[in-house]
């Protein structure tokens, strides 16, 4: 598979999103789809400390097992949980960190990301902490010092936000960009239809409310049309939802979701394909920025 860099890192094109771990399935499913991932060659494994109530990364660090090595291992802290406070200071940076690598069964963390900012604590002292515990670990650090490698904001073909600027941030400093939610939340699956109800299982389903009214019918107008854009160049909407991130040099890695072996197969299929200019062109027509 086609890799692409995190700061130092080296990581597959097509990751894998672990927030379905111990929220939509549990351990052995969860060692099937991480099985299948590795297998495909998936080396880039997103997680947080507060998904699944914590058991996403039980899960993963107990699927990945003798594997571990295999991959770049991503996690995230600074939301609240249990008896979590949250946040990004030094002293919480510290706690947090050393109950995520328990979690994991592993001695480090790859990428380490402040899942929200922390609005009361200045930047400066959170990545103080970070490069404290980088000392700690290393004989020395590079002449520059650590600091923020990676942003992780919403972006898919029906949410353009972050090209009101962020991607332009990160093409210029070299920082790579990872999009959560890149199909969407489902949507750019293929799988709704206008007139027809959720299929059962989907996270939009899952969401009731709240997921119904992602589906309007104006998005699913989108969708349909993207199909079709899509269907004459030979490929599937989700093969766009793909192609289109991974046509942007800033994004790293689609870290899609999969609650089935097979969905981590159609993803990596997904993420072969670069849309040619005309389609790219076809999106911007379709769901402009």
């Amino acid at each position: 598979m086609e890799t692409r860099t995190i700061g130092s890192l080296k990581v597959s094109v097509v990751g894998l999103g672990c927030n379905n771990f111990g929220m939509r399935i549990g351990r052995k499913e969860t060692d099937a789809v991480v099985g299948a991932a590795l297998d495909a060659g998936i080396t880039f494994f997103d997680t947080a400390d507060i998904y699944g109530g914590t058991k996403s990364e039980t899960y993963l660090g107990a699927a990945l097992g003798s594997r571990r090595d295999e991959i770049v291992l991503a996690t995230k802290f600074g939301g609240k949980y249990e008896d979590h406070e949250g946040g990004g200071s030094a002293s919480y940076v510290r706690t947090a960190v050393e109950d995520s690598l328990t979690r994991l069964g592993t001695d480090r963390i790859d990428l380490y990301q402040l899942h929200v900012p922390d609005p009361k604590t200045p930047v400066a002292e959170t990545i103080g902490a970070l490069v404290e515990m980088l000392e700690e670990a290393a004989a020395a650090t590079p002449d520059d010092g650590p600091g923020f490698v990676s942003v992780q904001n919403q972006y898919n073909v029906l949410y353009r936000e972050p090209e009101n600027g962020v991607l332009d941030f990160c093409e210029r400093t070299g920082t790579a960009f990872l999009p959560y939610f890149p199909l969407a939340m489902g949507l750019l699956t293929g799988k709704f239809k206008s007139g027809e109800p959720p299929p059962e299982g989907t996270r939009l389903a899952v969401m009731g409310e709240r997921g119904a009214e992602q589906l309007s019918d104006e998005r699913l107008a989108k969708v349909a049309a993207l199909e079709d854009l899509a269907g004459r160049a030979g490929h599937s909407v989700l093969d766009l939802a793909f192609g289109w991130l991974l046509s942007r040099p800033a994004v790293a890695s689609v870290i899609a979701g999969a609650t089935k072996p097979e969905q981590v197969a159609a993803n990596v299929a997904a993420g072969q394909w670069r849309p040619a200019d005309r389609v790219l062109a076809g999106v911007d027509t379709i769901a402009p920025r």
